[in-house]
């Protein structure tokens, strides 16, 4: 599959208006990557990020960058898919630098699944893994990501929608790949694989294994940051607001597609009118001489 190359986000994408459209492909390393947060998504990632930007983490990646911050950012994650289970193409420390290059943190998927090549390409940063019980961790992640990859309305979406057409075949790409095909049947399995995998590449000693709850002091400790003062650990993207946001992303984007429409379809009344008007006066012209 040939690379899809990046399109400016369309003048008309009113109702969606604080999505950025940076072409990543342009941009280099500008900070120092120094946390590689590869616990799987649905174990507390969208918390863990708020607090790593409060520690100084700035700015953390997180599947939210891909999915509604910067659009563009998903056409790299499918050449870096492509490369990893396709065959096609290569990804390396220079395309990191390039989609993250302005991140000291990572977390959440589609990161997770180029987790040994992170942690290769980034020698130097300190890796962690939020965790929690795996038969929870498989029912919330039935009823929200896999829910959203398979979503037949974002895929009809995707077929109009300048941010959707990037995001939905990226996620269906890693959702079908990382699975093995079938995350109902794989899903629990895989996140046992995946959590041996970790720790088979790195150290006990230089590994954190965080389950939410254990509040700020065993991740700055672990960090070696000073624990913020007066301010709790911050709790976000329960399952209720994760479907809702998802749904109302939806209608904002298929708000986009009708108001083009409409933009495209005036200009076009305009342009024949005024090309009709142009025709009767030139012939009229004509006509009287």
């Amino acid at each position: 599959m040939a690379s899809q190359p990046y399109t400016q986000k369309p003048v008309t994408d009113i109702f969606t208006s604080t999505d950025t459209d940076i072409n990543r492909r342009e941009c280099r390393r500008t900070v120092p990557m120094r946390v590689l947060a590869l616990g799987l998504g649905r174990t507390g990632t969208a918390s863990l990020r708020t607090a790593l930007k409060e520690l100084g983490f700035d700015d953390c990646y997180h599947m939210m960058s891909a999915s509604v911050e910067n659009p563009p950012d998903c056409l790299m994650w499918s050449d870096a898919l492509a490369a990893k289970y396709d065959g096609q193409g290569t990804f390396g420390r220079e395309q990191w630098d390039q989609l993250f290059g302005h991140c000291q943190a990572i977390c959440d998927w589609p990161c997770v699944a180029f987790a040994k090549e992170l942690i290769e390409a980034y020698p130097e940063a300190k890796v962690l893994v939020t965790t929690r019980d795996v038969d929870s961790w498989h029912a919330s992640t039935m009823k929200t990501v896999h829910w959203r990859a398979t979503e037949p309305e974002l895929q009809l979406v995707a077929k109009f929608d300048w941010a959707a057409s990037m995001y939905q075949p990226m996620l269906s790409k890693f959702w079908t790949s990382f699975w093995e095909g079938d995350f109902e049947k794989n899903g629990k399995r895989r996140f046992k694989e995946y959590y041996e995998e970790i720790r088979s590449l790195v150290p006990a000693e230089n590994l954190l294994e965080y389950k939410m709850g254990e509040g700020w002091k065993p991740l700055c400790e672990f960090l070696d940051v000073p624990v913020p003062e007066g301010k709790k650990f911050p709790r976000t993207n329960d399952t209720d607001g994760f479907v809702d946001r998802c749904r109302r992303r939806n209608r904002m984007q298929m708000l986009n597609v009708l108001f083009r429409a409409t933009v495209v379809s005036g200009s076009f009344a305009a342009i024949v009118y005024g090309a009709t008007l142009s025709f009767r006066r030139f012939f009229g012209s004509r006509s009287r001489a």
